[in-house]
């Protein structure tokens, strides 16, 4: 009996700052344990493998009920920012500075350097065709490493036997 390779395969749908890191943190930890990694970018998380929106993603404070500043430097006690303070001018500049501040202080690399370590390792990334077309996009948006626009159903194929994690 043949030991067949672990595979991971993480599907991205969420472009914003803190929903980029889980699959890249988790397909980091998947490849240094000798598993295969590929993960495939859809609808908003295409953003995270856009040259255009890479380095401009974003953590928005309105709507996201789980945000406590104080997990990222600002003393507010045991509350969170109230959701009606995220509608003011800068919250959302304000908020994504505190995260890369202390993402960069923990000594977690940035989401584009962050990739590219993902594929020198070997995982493999791809772009969802009906978010491409829908899009209006083509390869030549994407950054080095990605490897192909594929379908839905290719990825299914592609990672067959595969544990698959939507983020």
């Amino acid at each position: 009996m043949t030991e067949q390779t672990r595979k991971v395969a993480f599907i991205c749908s969420k472009g914003d700052l803190d929903m980029a890191y889980p699959a890249l943190v988790m397909g980091w930890a998947a490849l240094g344990n000798g598993i295969d990694v590929t993960i495939f970018f859809t609808f908003w998380g295409m953003d995270l493998i856009r040259k255009l929106r890479q380095d401009h993603l974003e953590i928005a404070p309105v709507g996201n009920t789980s945000m406590k500043m104080s997990m990222m430097g600002v003393n507010t006690g045991n509350l969170g920012i109230p959701q009606i303070a995220g509608v003011l001018p800068g919250m959302t500049a304000f908020a994504t500075k505190l995260m890369k501040d202390k993402m960069a202080k923990l000594g977690v690399p940035p989401v584009g350097e962050y990739l590219q370590m993902l594929v020198d390792g070997g995982a493999k990334l791809y772009a969802c065709k009906m978010s491409v077309d829908m899009f209006g996009l083509k390869m030549e948006d994407f950054v080095d490493g990605v490897c192909d626009i594929v379908t839905a159903g290719d990825f299914m194929d592609m990672t067959e036997g595969a544990q698959i994690i939507f983020i």
